[in-house]
C-alpha cells in the first residue's frame, strides 16, 4: 500500500471510530504536484472537503492537559479518593462479620480445589495414566494426557489465588 493510501485509510478509519459528529467539523483532502496526499482540517489551495461522519477534529494543543504524573515506584502516596457526603459506612463489627463470611467462603473453595488437585495428580500417576478402552490410538492417550497436565496446572494456580485472597481479607 502506498503511503497516501495508508494515510487516507488510517484518517478514514479514525473518523469511522469516532462516536459524536460535529457539523463545523470539515476534513480536507490535499494533493500537491508531486501527488502526495496530505489530510488536514485546514483549507488550503488545492484542497477539496470530505464528507466524513462521525469525525470529532482533536482538541487544540493548549486545551489538551495531561494528568500529572505519580510514579508509583518511588514510593509517591496516591491521593486520598473522595467519598461523598452521602455514601453509606459500615460500622466495624458489621465487615469483620462479612470478612468472616468471606473468609469461610474462599476457606471452603479453598478445600473444594485442593481435593480436585489432589484427585488429578492420583489420575495422573506421575504422567502414566491408565489407558482407557477408546485409547487404541497412542495420540489419544498422549492428548488425554496434556490435559490433564493442564488441568493439574490450572488446579494449581487456582489454590496460589484462593491462598493469596484467604490472606488479604482483614483481620
Amino acid at each position: 500500500m502506498r503511503p497516501a493510501g495508508f494515510a487516507a485509510a488510517f484518517a478514514l478509519a479514525a473518523a469511522m471510530a469516532t462516536p459524536h459528529a460535529h457539523a463545523d467539523s470539515i476534513v480536507y483532502k490535499c494533493v500537491d504536484k508531486s501527488g502526495r496526499v496530505e489530510f488536514t482540517d485546514v483549507n488550503k489551495a488545492g484542497c477539496k472537503p470530505l464528507d466524513l461522519p462521525g469525525y470529532i477534529p482533536a482538541p487544540p494543543q493548549a486545551a489538551r492537559s495531561p494528568a500529572p504524573a505519580v510514579n508509583m515506584r518511588q514510593g509517591a502516596a496516591r491521593p486520598p479518593t473522595p467519598s461523598p457526603a452521602n455514601f453509606p459506612r459500615v460500622d466495624t463489627g458489621a465487615q469483620r462479620a462479612r470478612d468472616d463470611d468471606r473468609r469461610e467462603i474462599l476457606s471452603e473453595e479453598l478445600r473444594a480445589e485442593e481435593k480436585k488437585l489432589a484427585d488429578l495428580r492420583r489420575d495422573f500417576n506421575n504422567g502414566e495414566p491408565e489407558r482407557q478402552g477408546n485409547e487404541k490410538n497412542y495420540a489419544k492417550y498422549q492428548e488425554r494426557v496434556a490435559n490433564m497436565r493442564d488441568d493439574i496446572g490450572r488446579a494449581e494456580k487456582n489454590v496460589e489465588a484462593l491462598k493469596r485472597e484467604i490472606a488479604n481479607i482483614r483481620q
